[in-house]
């Protein structure tokens, strides 16, 4: 009979060997972090907010998109309700990562997949998918995953915070507003790979510059929207086209 305290002292015992390989695999992706973790600290106090400010923000938020989104409605004096909505659409993604990670991870407990949802970025995703696959299913997945996503959480924090004291030692007069668009730009172009991302890319830009008149940047949630909509129903077109064409 199975003693049930040892089964439980089972359920948190942690495999340090696999943590490890989780931290070391991520390394090599900490460098082509960086830039971005400190462009969004220069972003955030060239809008008048702190360096503890946004070091808090990293290290509670961990979404660099989602951060520069939020600093720019901010400095343009955006409700809280449109940096909201605008953050959510933003991360809508993680509902995706979450749905294809949970027969992963369902056997852990709730702290620990609590634990997991919080350090989840898009490259700790990638990597826990990439191996996750060719493991079987005694692996230890959740020490895996925290140590890529602690490693880049822990990159996160300090980059963003190095950004932050250097951006608040630069003359007011240096305008860096322009460095947003720049790493929107470097995170979209990469992600079009097919003619339906291509779609949903010149919908929702097209839409958000058409609606830029609106107040509170409604135009950006309108567009995000927009490019979801259009980018689903272009591939759900081009499916049934490769399906008569086949027949």
């Amino acid at each position: 009979m199975t003693d049930p305290t040892r089964s439980r002292l089972a359920l948190v015992s942690v495999d340090w060997r696999t943590l490890s390989q989780g931290f070391k695999d991520a390394l090599p992706m900490v460098l082509g972090v960086a830039p971005f973790g400190m462009i969004v600290g220069v972003s955030i106090v060239g809008i008048g907010l702190t360096a503890v400010d946004a070091t808090l923000m990293s290290a509670l938020v961990v979404a660099g998109a989602a951060q520069l989104a939020a600093t720019a409605l901010l400095g343009s004096g955006a409700s809280v309700l449109t940096i909201l909505l605008t953050v959510a659409v933003i991360n809508l993604r993680h509902v995706m990562y979450s749905a294809s990670l949970s027969p992963w991870l369902k056997r852990y407990g709730l702290g620990g997949r609590l634990l997991m949802s919080f350090v989840m970025v898009d490259q700790t995703y990638a990597m826990s998918m990439l191996r996750f696959e060719n493991e079987g299913p005694d692996y230890a997945r959740r020490e895996y995953l925290l140590g890529v996503g602690l490693t880049m959480w822990a990159n996160w924090v300090a980059t963003t915070a190095i950004g932050a004291l250097l951006g608040a030692r630069l003359p007011a007069t240096w305008q860096l507003d322009f460095t947003i668009p720049l790493v929107f730009l470097a995170l979209l172009v990469p992600q079009i790979r097919s003619r339906p991302a291509l779609f949903a890319a010149l919908t929702g830009a097209g839409l958000a510059l058409a609606l830029a008149a609106l107040p509170y940047n409604l135009g950006l949630i309108v567009g995000a929207l927009g490019g979801i909509v259009a980018g689903t129903v272009a591939e759900r077109a081009l499916g049934r086209a490769a399906s008569g064409v086949k027949a």
